[in-house]
């Protein structure tokens, strides 16, 4: 099969205005890579002997991109006197076309769809063309009937009589070279020639796509949902360009794409916006909802830019593991946080009374609003979108960084001592036992969820590996308890206005070893802390502990007391660090192959450092999880 591919990018991108009087449409970047880079990383991976491209709106700074990337000699340009239109672009190229097979790809489209299906859809058919279409109620124009061939497209608003149905063009087609000579020269309309090659008796065919990833980037707030739907595929809140090496005071809220070459004065507030390359953020002024570019500022609507229906009541939020859903309402007119659980959550309850006994004693928990226990459902205090994981996205100076940690400690602090003082008051908390049962769970899980479920190694030795398992749980099961988070990390503690921490996701809070909950926190495959950092915040903890007057005591299952003890509390550091990471490895396998979530895949790398970490300062008493470890 001879193949061609061919991107359309000549366009003025006027409903982009007045982004495009800036940046040609192609080069707009999304998290730092051109849509243009996009789309040809993506064709190039098809068996396509050369790539097209049509140029004329600011081809300059498009040539120029294209003769320093890596597609310089892949490429060949077609540029335009003047727009030749979507089929007068085919027909200037129409030597370079008609070998045979092409598929045209539109320069402002982002999605996932499968081009070599397409293709193989295509050549088995005796379609002249092949669409890519899907349902896509805003878009559809498209008249199919059953044999999915298109019979019409509608210019105003039609029904049609079944069985014909409406679907929407997605910019992506393949077309046999024989389509060339419907083209006139000049400018022409590609669906205009559709309806063309239809009278003339051939056959224009659909490939149904609906359900697949798509954006259009055709309108500022098109462009800024397809920026906000990119950070939520990737479980972020937060892109700054690596070029910008320090943030100075910077508040952050929802969604944040800084791109390159942005100047920010020290202390500005933004929340949902888009920084585009050359713009320039000035202090005394509140950025929200917008799209900044060198000298223009484009103010968007909040449920739009999300990718909300316009006037929505209800966003949903959230990008984490849970299966619970939250959404940011109103509440007397304040914004409030909305959970929803499923009638079989077992948590649900826990979670109301952790709230009410965690704020009784200055935890920094949001308030509790609402509760309806038969709806399944509470309301709580907006604490904002800024987790510490995403402050962190945001280079901080060393000594920001590590005062906004210490904050963090100080609240873990208050949970190993005061509250556990008081757990009495909490008999839902009090019984709830992060014990040799519990931990022998999480290594199990490790095994199936991660040695297995992604890195697909079936153990060899699984008795002697349980042995090993059998006695790490017993060693952190041995280690005086404390109440815990049990998943302190950064992505659960939210930084809200002035840099106050606050804590999300303590449904899980148990008695266990306040180790683990440090490891979680300092040793955290989601952020890694520079090494002499950590030994200062390690030290941070200890000190604090020793100064709690009276030193707070710590419980153990069977009701017996003890005391924090210094040398006592680092032997169980390295037992808790080990167990903590297997956890955490098991929760990403789970969460990307089983849930779909295939973002946390991006911390296994750090997760399994750290894991390695753990098994060499073991390797003596664990030799055969030692092995196992290294192995992968």
């Amino acid at each position: 099969m001879s193949l061609s591919i061919f991107i359309l990018a000549a366009g003025f991108g006027e409903r982009l205005h007045p982004i495009t009087d800036h940046f040609p449409k192609p080069l707009l970047p999304i998290l730092g890579k051109p849509i243009l880079q996009s789309i040809l990383e993506k064709v190039s991976t098809l068996p396509a002997h050369k790539i097209g491209i049509n140029l004329y709106h600011k081809k300059e700074i498009i040539e120029n991109w294209l003769r320093q990337s890596a597609f310089n000699k892949k490429v060949k340009i077609f540029p335009e006197e003047s727009v030749f239109g979507t089929g007068g672009a085919l027909k200037n190229a129409e030597a370079f076309l008609n070998t045979g097979t092409f598929l045209v790809h539109n320069s402002d489209i982002i999605s996932d769809i499968d081009l070599e299906r397409l293709l193989e859809f295509h050549l088995s058919s005796d379609n002249l063309v092949t669409l890519a279409v899907h349902d896509y109620p805003q878009f559809n124009n498209l008249v199919v009937d059953e044999q999915q061939l298109i019979r019409n497209i509608c210019k105003v608003n039609c029904v049609p009589f079944k069985p014909l149905k409406l679907l929407a063009f997605t910019g992506i087609a393949v077309y046999s070279s024989e389509f060339l000579r419907f083209l006139p020269s000049g400018f022409s309309r590609v669906t205009d020639i559709w309806l063309k090659v239809i009278k003339s008796g051939y056959k224009v065919g659909t490939f149904d796509v609906s359900g697949c990833h798509w954006s259009d980037i055709g309108t500022p707030a098109y462009y800024a949902s397809t920026i906000i739907n990119e950070l939520r595929q990737n479980g972020e809140y937060v892109y700054i360009h690596p070029s910008i090496k320090i943030c100075r005071d910077i508040e952050l809220d929802g969604y944040v794409a800084a791109e390159e070459g942005i100047s920010i004065d020290k202390g500005v507030p933004l929340r949902n916006c888009i920084l585009l390359p050359g713009s320039e953020i000035e202090s005394g002024f509140n950025y929200e909802n917008c799209i900044i570019g060198p000298g223009f500022q484009i103010d968007l609507n909040e449920s739009e830019m999300l990718g909300f229906p316009k006037g929505a009541d209800a966003l949903l939020i959230g990008t984490g593991g849970s299966d619970r859903k939250y959404y940011r309402t109103k509440i007397n007119g304040n914004s409030a946080v909305l959970m929803k659980c499923s009638p079989d959550d077992p948590d649900f309850e826990r979670h109301i009374e952790y709230t009410r006994f965690f704020l009784r004693y200055s935890i920094p928990v949001p308030e509790l609003l609402q509760v309806e226990t038969k709806e399944m459902s509470a309301v709580f205090e907006d604490l904002g979108d800024l987790s510490l994981y995403s402050y962190l996205k945001c280079p901080r100076e060393q000594k920001d960084v590590e005062e906004v940690y210490k904050r963090v400690i100080d609240i873990l602090i208050m949970m190993h001592t005061i509250v556990t003082e008081h757990i009495a008051e909490c008999p839902l908390l009090q019984d709830r036992i992060f014990d040799y049962e519990y931990l022998r769970w999480e290594t199990s899980y490790f095994i199936e969820r991660f040695v297995e479920g992604i890195m697909d190694i079936k153990v060899k030795n699984p008795s002697v590996l349980d042995d090993e398992f059998h006695r790490l749980a017993s060693t952190v099961d041995s280690f005086l308890k404390t109440v815990i988070h049990r998943d302190f990390q950064s992505q659960n503690i939210i930084i809200t206005k002035y840099g106050i921490p606050r804590l999300l996701d303590y449904q899980g809070a148990r008695i266990g070893a306040p180790a683990y909950d440090v490891i979680s926190l300092l040793w955290d495959p989601y952020y890694r802390l520079e090494d002499d950092m950590r030994e200062r915040l390690l030290d941070y903890y200890i000190d604090k502990m020793k100064m709690s007057n009276p030193p707070s005591p710590s419980l153990i299952k069977g009701g017996k007391v003890g005391f924090f003890n210094t040398t006592n509390f680092k032997q169980t550091l390295l037992p808790c660090r080990f167990q903590r990471h297997m956890q955490a490895l098991g929760a990403y396998g789970f969460l990307s192959k089983a849930k779909g979530k295939k973002y946390f895949l991006k911390y296994v790398s750090e997760g399994l450092r750290l894991l390695k970490e753990d098994a060499s300062l073991s390797k003596d008493k664990y030799p055969h999880l030692y092995d196992l470890v290294m192995s992968l």
